[in-house]
C-alpha cells in the first residue's frame, strides 16, 4: 500500500502585474509515496491541495455579514487568500491583476477587495486578496501573515482546535511539559533560533499551512544526500495554483530545535521560492509543517513576543517512524 502524506498550502506574496518580480514567498503540496517499482527519476505521485480538507483545523472568520467561514491559518503565507467561490458568493469587488509567486513559479492572478475581515473579534480592513480555486487552496480561504501580526496562534491538537487571539506581553504560565523556543522575525515570518542538525546550524520556519515539512537543497547538501537523510524518493509538489514542481522526499534522521529533538522527520527537498524570499536559498533551511507540530499536544506561535511554545504529549496521528525526544 502506498503511504500518503497530506497536502501543503502555499505562502503567498503579491506584486503589480507589470513589475519585474522580486523574490517573493510561498509553498506547495506534500508528496504521496507510491510503490518502489516506479520508473527511476519520475515523480512517484502528484497530490492535489484539495485533498484532506476535512482534516485541517480552521478558525471562523466573518466577511460581509457572513459569519463562521472556515479559514486555514497559514503562518507561511504573507497574504490572506479567498477562494473564487467565496468571492462570488459575497460579490466582492474585483481588484487589480497581480503577479503571484508560488513554489512552482509565477502566475497572473485576479484579486478581490475584502472590505473587512473579522477574526477573534478583531476587524481587519481592507484586504487585497488573491482569489484562487477552492480545490487548490483546500479551504474557503487562508489567513496569512497580513492578518496575524501582533497576534498569537494556538494549535490545540488534543482538542482539535485552532484559535487566534491578541498577543499579551505577559507570558503564559509554563509547566514541566512546555518548551519555549525563541525566534527572530524576517518579513513577518518567525525563524526559530538555536536549530541544528548534528551540530550544524539551520534556519527553521514554522509553517502551519504545510502538512509536510519542506527543506531547501542547501539543507540536502548539508545532510550529505543519503548519509543523513536516508533514501531519496522523487515526488511532485502541487501549489495553490495547481502547478507542480519536482522534489526529493526523505526522512531526516535527527533535528534539534531549542530543547527539542525530532527523529526521522519526513521532509520534501526542493528549491522553493520562500527560501529565496527570506535570503535562505544558500543556507540550510526548512519549513516545519503540521506533521511535525502534531507531535505535540499544543503549539503556540506568538508573533508579538517572537516565541513558539511547544507542549509535549502529542497526537497519535503522526507518521509512525517520526519520534520526539526532549532534553
Amino acid at each position: 500500500m502506498p503511504t500518503a502524506f497530506a497536502p501543503l498550502l502555499a505562502a503567498l506574496a503579491l506584486m503589480p502585474a507589470a513589475a519585474t518580480p522580486p523574490d517573493l514567498a510561498p509553498a506547495a503540496a506534500a508528496p504521496a509515496a507510491q510503490p518502489a517499482d516506479d520508473a527511476p527519476g519520475d515523480p512517484l505521485a502528484t497530490l492535489d491541495l484539495g485533498a484532506d480538507r476535512a482534516a485541517r483545523m480552521t478558525v471562523p472568520v466573518a466577511i460581509g455579514g457572513l459569519t463562521d467561514i472556515p479559514f486555514v491559518v497559514d503562518t507561511g503565507a504573507e497574504r490572506t487568500v479567498v477562494s473564487r467561490q467565496l468571492a462570488e458568493r459575497l460579490q466582492l469587488a474585483p481588484g487589480p491583476v497581480r503577479r503571484l509567486v508560488t513554489v512552482t513559479g509565477t502566475d497572473q492572478v485576479r484579486t478581490v477587495i475584502v472590505p473587512q475581515l473579522e477574526v477573534s473579534g478583531t476587524a481587519i480592513a481592507p484586504i487585497e486578496a488573491p482569489a484562487l480555486e477552492a480545490v487548490h487552496i483546500g479551504a474557503a480561504g487562508l489567513l496569512g501573515l497580513d492578518s496575524l501580526q501582533a497576534r498569537r496562534l494556538v494549535l490545540d491538537f488534543k482538542a482539535g482546535r485552532m484559535t487566534v487571539s491578541a498577543a499579551r506581553k505577559r507570558e503564559e504560565r509554563r509547566d514541566d511539559d512546555m518548551i519555549v523556543v525563541r525566534a527572530k522575525s524576517r518579513f513577518g515570518q518567525l525563524i526559530l533560533v538555536d536549530s541544528s542538525i548534528e551540530g550544524q546550524r539551520i534556519q527553521v520556519i514554522v509553517d502551519t499551512g504545510a502538512e509536510t515539512s519542506i527543506g531547501n537543497l542547501a539543507l540536502l547538501r548539508r545532510l550529505g544526500n543519503r548519509h543523513r537523510a536516508g533514501p531519496l524518493l522523487p515526488v511532485a509538489l502541487t501549489s495553490v495554483t495547481g502547478d507542480t514542481i519536482s522534489a526529493q522526499f526523505a526522512h531526516i534522521r535527527q533535528i534539534r530545535i531549542g530543547g527539542l529533538t525530532l527523529n526521522n522527520l519526513p521532509v520534501a527537498f526542493t528549491d522553493a521560492e520562500p527560501f529565496r524570499r527570506f535570503g535562505l536559498a544558500d543556507r540550510p533551511a526548512m519549513l516545519l509543517g503540521m506533521d511535525a507540530l502534531r507531535l505535540f499536544s499544543r503549539v503556540s506561535v506568538d508573533f508579538a513576543n517572537k516565541q513558539v511554545r511547544f507542549v509535549r504529549g502529542g497526537s497519535s496521528a503522526v507518521p509512525a517512524r517520526t519520534e520526539l525526544a526532549a532534553r
